[in-house]
């Protein structure tokens, strides 16, 4: 039997066994937020208890989900320090009172420059502790048109890839523009879940938000969750949406085009170890190191 067929065949028992157990309901959150962070959180609890409601045990938001501020420099004066602020606060006790795995997509934690923040993905445990922490890696610069944008400006890169142990399998972490260098993802190692909260641009997002997503789905075999900020902001910035789901094999399991809203898919590790072992690409590396 074709290698197409059996993976097609495997898929389908996979997909019929609705009272396995070991299947796990994930869900991405979109949003269009603003520059009250009150407000974001708001709407952040009201978008998670949807979510929950639906039976997820594992909730990613997007990047900057507590603020999109009139000026990039908002966000430096809202800043908190690692443990302490309204923001890891409210991540704390929602994953605290609904008892899931949530992941803040993106918060502004001091830096050590004082005019610029550490752009900090955050992930806490049922229990409400804050168990990992990324800074994003790969700062985003654009001039194209009449749009600009250099993250350098305000926010100071981190230098560590990260991965978490959670129930769900090993986590990968990373956010939005880290999206465009596939070498970081390779250095996760095998990972179950890659995780990239976003807000990409409406210009960058149509060219290249969903062919990235899936590609990196597809050359690590893992699920991919990419929530993002999707509409018009009060800045005048417009974001791609386009938050999704996607499967080991490439596929969109759900997605949500634009405005706010809860993606949610099934993750099935049996499947994908299905995948890896007909297709065990990650074990036919040969070159582990770039030079």
């Amino acid at each position: 039997m074709a290698i197409t067929s059996r993976l097609k065949t495997t898929k389908a028992k996979l997909s019929n066994q609705n009272t396995n157990k070991d299947i796990i309901k994930i869900a991405a959150i979109q949003m269009a937020s603003g520059p009250y962070v009150g407000a974001n959180l708001s709407e952040t609890e009201r978008l998670i208890e949807v979510a929950v409601n639906q039976g997820a045990k594992l909730v990613v938001l997007p990047e900057y989900f507590a603020i999109m501020g009139l000026k990039d420099t908002d966000k430096v004066a809202v800043r908190e320090e690692e443990g302490k602020g309204q923001i890891q606060d409210f991540l704390s006790n929602t994953a605290k009172k609904h008892k899931i795995w949530l992941i803040g997509g993106s918060v502004p934690l001091v830096s050590n420059l004082p005019n610029k923040v550490r752009n900090s993905c955050l992930v806490y445990n049922d229990k409400g502790k804050q168990v990992a922490r990324y800074d994003k890696i790969h700062l985003f610069g654009l001039s194209l048109g009449n749009e600009r944008y250099h993250e350098e400006k305000t926010i100071e890169p981190g230098d560590t890839v990260k991965v978490v142990d959670t129930p769900f399998g090993k986590i990968g972490l990373s956010i939005c523009y880290d999206l465009r260098f596939p070498e970081l993802y390779r250095a996760m190692g095998e990972v179950s879940i890659i995780v990239v909260p976003s807000a990409f641009t409406d210009t960058t997002g149509k060219a290249h938000w969903e062919s990235l997503i899936r590609a990196r789905a597809i050359e690590n075999l893992s699920y991919v969750i990419a929530p993002a900020q999707g509409g018009y902001h009060i800045s005048g910035r417009e974001t791609h949406g386009n938050t999704m789901i996607v499967d080991p094999w490439g596929v969109i399991l759900d997605r949500l085009p634009r405005g706010s809203g809860v993606v949610m898919a099934n993750m099935n590790p049996k499947y994908q170890d299905s995948l890896r072992k007909s297709l065990p690409a990650l074990k036919h590396r040969t070159i582990k190191t770039v030079v």
